[in-house]
Order: C-alpha cells, then structure tokens, then sequence
C-alpha cells in the first residue's frame, strides 16, 4: 500500500475502485460455535471476465476542499477531492455545499460536473428550493463514478493523517453522518442501494488501536458493528472470517437514477468545457458549485489534487453470490499500489479490485495488477467449502 494514501485509523480497510472502509468497532467480538455459514463461491477464473475498467480518484492528501468563495458578483462553492470516498460522502458535502448556497437569496445554481458528487449537490440544491442547471464534459455511464466499486467507505484515499486539523475533522464527521442517513433511507428502493455482508478471511485477528485523542477515529459509529467466525463456522481456507454488514452502491443503477431525480425535478444537464473561471463567470446562474473532482486542478490551479489511479475486473455476474469478500488466502506483503483483493457482486458482474497508484494518469489497466487480482481471487473462491447439509443460509 502507498504509506502516503489514508485509508484508516487503526484496522483492516477495504474499498471503492478496489477501496473500502474498516469497521467502526476496532475491536470484533468472538462469536459462540454455530453451524457452519453457507456461501455461494464465486466462479471465478480467467474466461469469465468480460470487462476492465479504470478510474482516476481525485485525491488531496489535505483531505477534500468544501468551501464558500466569491468569483466577480458570483457566489462560489467548492466541492471537490474525495478521493474514493465520493460515493460515500456525497450526499453529506452535498447538503453542506447546498447551505453554503442558500446564504444569499437567489435560487438559480450551476453544478459543474456530473458524477456522484455533482449529481448529489443538485439534489440537495434543488430540495432547498433551487432551479439547477448541470454543466458537465460527460455524464453516466461515462463519468469516474461509473468505475468505483462502489460501497460505503468514507475514508477511502481520503486524507493523510498528518494533514488533518480538528475543523476538517468535524466537517468530515457531519458529512459523513448525513451520508451514512441519507443512503440507508436509499436501501430497498430502485437506487441500487443495499445492504450486504462482507467477510475478510484472516489467519490472525487485527490487533485494534491505542486510542489516539490527537487523531480519532474518523468512522467512529460510522457502521453496525462486526463478529469473528471461528474456525468451522466459515467456507474460507482460512482459520478466521470476520463479518460486518455495509452498504453496497451499484454505479450502473444509482447515478442513472439520480440523473432521473434531477431532471425530474426541473433540472437541466448542458455539455459544456470551461477552461477558466472566467469562463465560469459568463454564467447566468449566481451560485455556482465546483464539482469537478480531479478537474479543479487545472480549472482552479489546486496543486494539491494527485490521481490515484485504480481498476476494476468484472467477470459475469452469479446471482446466487450476495455477499462480498475483503482479502485473500495468505497475508503476504503487497507490492507498492496494491490495497488486497476486494470482491462485490453486482447486477452488472461480479467486481474485482484492489489496486492504487499514486501519480499515474495513464487510463491503460495495469496487466500485472489485473494477473495479481484475478489470480488471487481464484485461489481463494477455489478452496472455499462447497455448501452442504446443515449449513446456515445466509
């Protein structure tokens, strides 16, 4: 893993692009034997994979900017740098984005930038009352946010510790709690939006953090909680599995619906390039929110934002599999830009990932990467136990 990318405070993390989040609970709690769980394994292997797929998150190791500026006679918002947390965080930088906007009393907003943060802010203008024109290069399936993983996972290549201050942290608590609500109120609906189980096979338990009161915990309540399975009561060719339910976004579904949402509700989305905020300023809308993810980097000259390239393999989707793993066979030391191995079933497919590379832009699939999670996953799903008699269907 690149030291330099934060992905949690003290635990195991999973992930969006191949990113994901670690339990809010630091320390599992043993479970009595039970009988045995019963898992569907994956099929996996090399001649059912039917697409790769790369991204590029937007990444600040002084975590994301949300903001309130001027541009001319214009108010100016910011809202940009997730990282891969912007699924996650969005509809709570959204809301905050959206306050910042309702300071002054017109109610016509331009959203630059389409993907889930764009199409978020939007959402939570137009509830307050806003008439929302989208100005974007692309919009789904041909955004960044059609390439994540995707689940809740609010740290994911978020920020580096040694860059948080204790204002940051509270905005990135009270965007995470109104994300958290938010996408729990989604579930069952036809946003594609739901719960799953996700177990990481292990051999040794996580040893859970000394408290720090200087850096604490950013995903603190942040998640229901885990358990460990204890040797026996898994399919995993390991001794340990440990469970924890999370929320599972599938891309495909949910940005086309929030698309349906925003034109719904009298939005519009217009293709258009700005090269300069000056061309910003010839805008008719006197609120106007940056959402351009890695584009603020040359739109506003933030240095800060670096790419942190990440990929997924999908391979046919097997609908009996409704559960997703986090890790492998063996704990074995990874190379630089890897995260693990990462599986989510999807109704597009069955999602492999794992990777982060810092700084690199190319839009190419690493081929050793891809032969790394692939190949691991096909270990793994291959010496899983074949569900049997007896065995709690889950």
């Amino acid at each position: 893993m690149n030291r330099r990318t934060f992905l949690t405070t003290g635990g195991l993390a999973v992930a969006g692009f191949g990113f994901g989040a670690c339990a809010s609970n630091p320390k599992p709690t043993l479970t009595p034997s039970r009988s045995p769980v019963n898992l569907a394994p994956v099929d996996a292997s090399w001649d059912r994979i039917i697409r790769t797929t790369v991204g590029l998150r937007p990444h600040r190791d002084a975590g994301f900017v949300l903001k309130a500026d001027k541009l001319d006679d214009k108010l100016l918002v910011h809202n940009y740098g997730h990282g891969g947390a912007g699924m996650s965080l969005s509809w709570g930088t959204g809301l905050m984005a959206a306050e910042f906007a309702s300071q002054q009393p017109l109610r016509r907003a331009a959203v630059i930038g389409c993907g889930a943060v764009g199409l978020t802010t939007a959402r939570q203008l137009q509830r307050r009352g806003f008439d929302v024109t989208i100005y974007a290069l692309a919009v789904p399936p041909n955004v960044t946010s059609n390439m994540s993983l995707a689940g809740f996972t609010p740290v994911s290549g978020l920020v580096e510790n040694d860059r948080r201050t204790p204002e940051w942290d509270a905005q990135f608590r009270r965007a995470a709690d109104i994300a958290y609500r938010q996408l729990q109120l989604l579930a069952g609906s036809p946003y594609g939006v739901s719960w799953v189980d996700s177990y990481q096979p292990t051999d040794e338990l996580p040893r859970p953090a000394p408290p720090n009161p200087d850096r604490p915990n950013l995903q603190a309540g942040l998640g229901a909680g885990q358990e460990i399975l204890q040797p026996g009561e898994h399919p995993f060719p390991t001794k340990y599995a440990i469970r924890r339910p999370g929320i599972r976004i599938e891309p495909s579904i949910y940005l086309d619906v929030l698309v349906r949402d925003v034109l719904l509700f009298g939005g519009r989305i217009v293709m258009r390039k700005f090269d300069t905020p000056r061309d910003l300023a010839m805008l008719d809308e006197p609120v106007v929110v940056n959402c351009t993810g890695l584009g603020a980097r040359e739109l506003f000259g933030d240095q800060e934002l670096v790419p942190l390239k990440g990929q997924l393999t999908v391979m046919v989707p097997q609908p009996e599999v409704n559960y997703q793993t986090n890790g492998g066979v063996r704990n074995v030391p990874l190379p630089a830009g890897s995260l693990g191995l990462h599986m989510m079933p999807r109704r597009d497919g069955i999602i492999l990932g794992g990777t982060s590379e810092r700084g690199v832009t190319t839009m190419e699939p690493n081929e050793g990467e891809r032969k790394r999670v692939v190949d691991g996953h096909i270990e793994l799903f291959s010496a899983m136990r074949r569900p049997g008699r007896g065995a709690v269907r889950t």
